[in-house]
């Protein structure tokens, strides 16, 4: 359960789940030690690898451990969005543009204040401005005067000031200036999770177990002896108190942590042997040994005991042989 005692909801779509919610992303990383993979992304900015944001996807054996442990429920999210009447979506689009204008109305504002305080400049600022001028007026008379050059007074001035030849000074082509109607890009922020419209309703379509769920037909992880198998290990790494992560890229099935992944490199590739009599080729000991040793990590094979519901562990890195 999150801190407030609630079990978070996993919204199930096409046998993944999700979760929407930031409290509840947050709860998952930082009392449950679950990391899952953030999978959201901004329209114009479809291949951006660094900033994603929600929804938060999870690896199923995160799911099945979650459900399992009493902190979470699957829920039908599909069948949860119940259809809408007119005036429900009547309601919500009239809404939506209420929102929409009001951010834009709040960032014209903030953007002409702006523009005011930059082209606004104080009587000081004004005077400083001519001081320095005066200054440099100065001091380009007396180079000239010491040089020997000839100054030409200035034909209108009562003051008795020098007036400095100048270099002509190149015409630059003129650029058009932006219309004052021009308009302007915004950002406007609209609610991405949609457990809060009037129309969804996920009473009827949550599953407190992963055997409901996956007799309802919306889950269906684990299916067989492997896949039970991954689930039992990913169970016993994580009540070891590792953070758990995808391991395909390394070789493996999955990333072991002592830490938050955020400030901790990973120290072990597991790969789960799903069975006592399963057999392991000695090319792979040597390519897990190799890639684990080349990547700073430990392969670690898990093997998992059916029969007698335990977990076992070994680990291999390369050596050198002298």
């Amino acid at each position: 359960m999150s801190s407030g005692g609630r079990k978070i909801p996993l919204r199930v779509s096409n046998n993944k789940a999700y979760v929407w919610d930031i409290d509840d992303i947050a709860a998952l990383r930082a009392e449950h030690h679950i990391c899952g993979v953030l999978t959201g992304t901004l329209p114009h900015l479809s291949q951006q690898n660094v900033f994603l944001g929600p929804p938060l996807l999870l690896i199923p054996e995160e799911v099945v451990l979650l459900v399992d442990k009493h902190l979470a429920v699957l829920v039908d999210d599909p069948t949860a969005h119940r259809t809408p009447s007119a005036d429900a979506l009547k309601a919500w689009d009239a809404e939506r543009a209420a929102t929409a204008n009001q951010q834009l109305v709040l960032a014209e504002a903030k953007e002409t204040s702006e523009k005011a305080a930059k082209l606004s400049m104080s009587e000081e600022a004004l005077r400083k401005r001519q001081e320095r001028e005066e200054k440099r007026a100065a001091a380009a008379r007396a180079k000239a005067l010491a040089e020997g050059e000839d100054v030409a007074a200035p034909e209108a001035s009562g003051s008795g000031s020098i007036a400095i030849p100048t270099a002509p000074v190149a015409q630059r082509p003129s650029t058009p200036t932006p219309s004052a109607q021009t308009a302007s890009a915004f950002t406007v922020t609209l609610p991405g999770s949609s457990s809060d419209l009037s129309w969804y309703d996920s009473q009827g379509c949550t599953y407190e177990t992963v055997a409901d769920a996956q007799a309802a037909g919306i889950w269906t992880y684990p299916a067989d002896l492997h896949e039970r198998a991954k689930c039992r290990v990913f169970r016993d790494l994580w009540e070891k108190g590792n953070f758990m992560g995808g391991g395909v890229r390394f070789g493996g099935d999955f990333l072991v942590y002592p830490g938050d992944p955020m400030r901790y490199h990973s120290h072990f590739v597991a790969t789960v042997v799903s069975s006592p009599l399963s057999t392991i080729k000695p090319m792979e000991i040597v390519a897990h040994g190799r890639l684990g040793t080349a990547t700073k990590k430990a392969h670690l094979f898990c093997g998992w005991d059916d029969e007698k519901q335990e977990v076992s562990y070994f680990s291999i890195e390369w050596a050198g042989f002298g």
